[in-house]
């Protein structure tokens, strides 16, 4: 499966043109294809950066994709008291990284019914997700996926350790990587993230290798217009070969899975 789309929502247009033609790519090549931008970044590095629209502006949009292409969506819950209302518009929800340890927006998202895709943090091992998948089944909720999208290692950089996804996987629930997230330099422009996304096809491929039930990844058509994540976005008109590349690894990992 794939959940892709920009980092946040720009416009209403601009949103809409990007799910078109993701879901055009996806339906030519049989992925299933769940749609993702964030109605608000509350965790930019300044002050002064992009967030997006909003919770109600946001959903608003959301939900013209959702009806117009007939896709699943998911987006970004910042906050407890806005997952009832994401909950009633978004097929998932997900609960940033830097999020995944707050217990109650992790209740509360929980509560909702609706799948929740946890992002496991940059700080946290992954055999330590075991106290998330608690707090999602004491509130009820086993739709429960699981993100790797990589480790702290020093200042302003992050790091893959593939050995992550089994480990998750053996707690027995669907693990994603997000092959864009998992290339960013944060805070490593002094007033936003950097990045390098020439390495998002590298470890999304490695990831699918590795097994994965899903790739993140976050696309848009000019990555330095980009008003969020631009140096650790891929092109959208990398997109297809990229794909095409992600289901003959897939193919060969499925086969030595039941092997």
């Amino acid at each position: 499966m794939l959940i892709a789309g920009p980092c946040v929502i720009e416009s209403a247009s601009i949103t809409l043109k990007i799910a078109e033609a993701i879901k055009k790519i996806t339906s030519k090549l049989h992925v299933p294809f769940v749609f993702k931008a964030s109605y608000d970044k509350a965790n930019r590095t300044s002050i002064h950066s992009f967030r997006g629209p909003g919770l109600y502006e946001g959903l608003k949009i959301l939900s013209q994709v959702k009806t117009k292409l007939g896709v699943p969506i998911l987006s970004d819950v910042h906050d407890a008291t806005q997952a009832q209302m994401a909950g009633e518009i978004l097929d998932i929800i997900q609960v940033p990284a830097f999020l995944c340890r707050q217990t109650d927006l992790i209740v509360a998202a929980a509560k909702t019914g609706k799948p929740v895709n946890v992002k496991k943090g940059q700080f946290m091992a992954p055999w330590d997700v075991k106290g998330i998948i608690k707090k999602m089944q004491g509130a009820g909720n086993n739709n429960l996926l699981l993100t790797e999208r990589g480790v702290s290692f020093g200042y302003n950089n992050l790091v893959s350790d593939f050995r992550s996804l089994p480990i998750m996987r053996s707690l027995g629930y669907p693990v994603i990587f997000d092959a864009t997230h998992s290339v960013q330099k944060p805070g490593g422009l002094g007033h936003s993230s950097g990045g390098e996304s020439q390495y998002i096809p590298l470890l999304a491929r490695c990831a699918v290798a590795a097994g994965v039930d899903a790739i993140f990844l976050e696309t848009h058509p000019n990555p330095s217009k980009a008003l969020s994540d631009g140096p650790n976005t891929l092109p959208l008109k990398n997109l297809e070969n990229l794909l095409k590349d992600l289901i003959a690894i897939n193919q060969i990992a499925a086969k030595n899975k039941h092997a």
